[in-house]
């Protein structure tokens, strides 16, 4: 398993080449090794040396350099185009807020540098002629196990934000925790308030978007329901219903596993039915309904999503795509229009994503039908854009200094009468040609004067 043909960046190399002339040990570390075990192309690379930083500093004499990790021992140097993050091997001090040592201590020795890192798939080191794995990384990387190194308490109680690590490379990897791991994961689960909100939700939306999703959320129900106590209801909530063979939770997880590795989609499919505990009821027969509970979701995600300090955009694409996710689309030029005006092609096409991922998470018996009816309205998508049909006030025959030449002053009731003639055109009650617009025009206005 070891990458002997790995390919080594030119300035990753350059790197190490300096290192080694300048009398110093320097290997790759960390995330950039255990990918190139995993056969893929690392996107970041880490070196580890036992230059000090002011040595480092005079290895690179001469290269852009920041500082701004200098504190703890790292300088990013930018070597052929490329920021290589380079750190002196390192003992951690105490961590007395549970995420940053107050200080560190340098070494010379790169084992006691992978002593203190996270997981041991996190902690080898190689060059082109050696590979370090005192904590049996590579092992755990052929078996896809993930590891802490050393007590898994005391590594969460460092730094908290290795609890939500572990879930996102159990996610991403479709690793397995070991069972010490996992236990600590679990009974650390309250220290992650030491984390900010936005590393919170940025791993947050890294475990949506693995391969493993499903089992990795489902595994770690209770972290998740820490973060977000919202979802407790979800869990175990019987749905009662012929459509659903899930209760809400697993649903949920099943539509996030079903649907594109898109962070605005994951994350619609992930609180879509959040409400739908506060909105159960049983008719006569017993059979369980959620009445409004994609307007009320909406809402609820949409606070839950400010909290977690989501950007502006994504949350207005999510809470409609929410609200939106359970109205039936007509399969009609029609139906399609109008709701292609309402929401815009983009957010259109993802709707009909959601759609079919919420589908593929309910009773297969109903799969056949429900998918069909989404194709049946993707084709007509495909069509109207093709044909370039008014779905917009920007795409009438006509528009405000049209409006203006017959007369018709500047202000509200011009938008108002593009907006007017724009509906007509959607219901189909008028054609989208210049002269019959103008003439409905003429009619609006006239009606106004009256009133």
């Amino acid at each position: 398993m070891y990458p002997r043909d790995m390919i080594i960046p030119t300035g990753v190399r350059l790197a190490l080449d300096r290192l080694d002339r300048a009398g110093y040990e320097a290997y790759i570390v960390g995330g950039c090794v255990r990918d190139s075990l995993l056969g893929k192309t690392p996107t970041d690379w880490d070196i580890a040396t036992s230059a000090t930083p002011e040595r480092i500093k005079e290895v690179f004499n001469g290269y852009h350099r920041i500082y701004t990790g200098f504190k703890h021992g790292t300088i990013t140097v930018i070597l052929d185009e490329m920021p290589i993050e380079i750190t002196t091997y390192r003992v951690d001090g105490k961590y007395s807020d549970g995420r940053r040592p107050d200080e560190v201590h340098y070494t010379g020795d790169i084992v006691e540098d992978l002593a203190r890192r996270d997981f041991t798939i996190n902690a080898c080191a190689m060059t082109d002629s050696r590979f370090i794995d005192p904590f049996g990384g590579m092992d755990d990387i052929r078996h896809g196990i993930i590891r802490c190194v050393g007590n898994p308490k005391e590594r969460f109680k460092e730094d908290s934000l290795r609890i939500l690590r572990g879930i996102r490379f159990a996610s991403m990897l479709g690793f397995v925790v070991e069972e010490e791991t996992k236990k600590a994961i679990l009974d650390c689960k309250e220290l992650i308030s030491n984390v900010s909100m936005e590393r919170i939700t940025m791993e947050f939306c890294k475990i949506l978007l693995g391969d493993a999703v499903h089992d990795t959320l489902l595994e770690f129900q209770a972290v998740l329901a820490f973060i977000i106590p919202e979802i407790r209801e979800m869990i175990e909530f019987d749905q009662r219903n012929k459509y659903h063979i899930y209760d809400v939770y697993r649903h949920t997880l099943k539509s996030v596993e079903s649907i594109d590795k898109d962070v605005v989609l994951r994350t619609t499919m992930f609180f879509h039915d959040i409400a739908k505990p506060s909105c159960f009821s049983l008719d006569d027969n017993c059979v369980g309904h959620f009445y409004g509970h994609a307007k009320a979701s909406a809402k609820m995600t949409e606070g839950i999503l400010e909290r977690m300090r989501f950007p502006k955009r994504e949350i207005r694409d999510i809470i409609e795509l929410i609200k939106y996710h359970d109205r039936p689309i007509g399969l009609t030029a029609k139906s399609v229009r109008k709701l292609l005006s309402k929401i815009g092609e983009e957010q259109f096409r993802r709707l009909l994503k959601v759609k079919r991922a919420d589908t593929m998470a309910k009773n297969p018996i109903f799969w056949e039908v429900k998918l069909k009816d989404i194709e049946v309205v993707e084709d007509i998508v495909d069509s109207l854009i093709e044909k370039g049909a008014c779905i917009t006030r920007n795409q009438l025959a006509i528009n405000g200094n049209d409006l203006i030449e017959l007369g018709i002053p500047q202000g509200r009731l011009l938008g108002y009468i593009l907006d007017t003639l724009l509906n007509m055109v959607l219901n189909e009650e008028l054609e989208n040609k210049k002269d019959d617009l103008l003439k409905w025009a003429k009619a609006i206005w006239t009606k106004s004067k009256l009133q």
